[in-house]
């Protein structure tokens, strides 16, 4: 396999895959994001190691493009699992449209694995039987579809909602969605410096001031179930 399209896991390099680390070790050419830890970085060693910042996705796919077609052994490395919210399926695409072979080495979501760590379950018998994920702005600039969600039943996951968390949380109440329902911000989770803050939806954008991204935002009645929570994180 010529690349291989890897994610990191959610931040904590201990909860990189066992197969993903042995790719990063053998790479001779690593290519990972601002948020993939230093550690994993430095496993690569002997390789050629390029971040992407400062580079579109355009210029990210046709790096891959270059080394693909000279038969390096490419390592895109990506924080979370690359094909949720992670534009790995533009790269696999790119690499496809040149004829380059290459592989998705599945990573440990952030979806799933950032509310676990902060003993939140997106799901709990009698509490929430289903999961909604979205961004918190639509890639083509519109508005969120407030009056679907509202009559979402269930949790909401929202990626990259940090920053417009007081307009997504008036809009979903103006919507009908309860204003004392639970919700929490996780900012930076399996890092050092993390934080978790809960409230309910009406004083959640107050709550979470002054947190760092990468947040990820909860909405449901799973946050509210503090003695399920305080189970699990114990």
């Amino acid at each position: 396999m010529t690349v291989s399209i890897v994610g990191a896991g959610p931040g904590d390099p201990g909860l990189i895959t066992v197969k993903a680390l042995q790719l990063v070790r053998d790479c001779e050419v690593l290519v990972y994001d601002r948020l993939v830890a230093t550690e994993l970085v430095a496993q690569a060693v002997g390789a050629a190691r390029i971040s992407r910042d400062g580079l579109n996705q355009e210029e990210v796919n046709e790096l891959l493009v270059h080394h693909g077609r000279r038969g390096r052994r490419v390592v895109r490395l990506k924080g979370g699992d690359p094909f949720i919210f992670g534009r790995g399926a533009e790269e696999a695409e790119a690499l496809a449209a040149a004829g380059i072979s290459y592989e998705v080495v599945p990573g440990v979501s952030t979806l799933t694995a950032v509310p676990a760590l902060a003993g939140i379950p997106l799901t709990s018998r009698d509490v929430a039987a289903q999961v909604t994920v979205l961004t918190g702005t639509n890639a083509d600039g519109t508005e969120l579809d407030y009056d679907r969600l509202a009559g979402t039943p269930g949790t909401l996951v929202i990626f990259m909602g940090l920053r417009r968390l007081e307009h997504i949380a008036d809009e979903l109440i103006l919507a009908g969605r309860p204003v004392g329902e639970g919700a929490a911000v996780i900012s930076r989770l399996s890092l050092p410096d993390a934080e978790v803050r809960t409230a309910t939806l009406g004083t959640i954008a107050r709550a979470a001031e002054g947190l760092r991204s990468p947040a990820v935002v909860v909405i449901g009645d799973v946050v509210h179930a503090l003695r399920l929570r305080e189970v699990l994180a114990a």
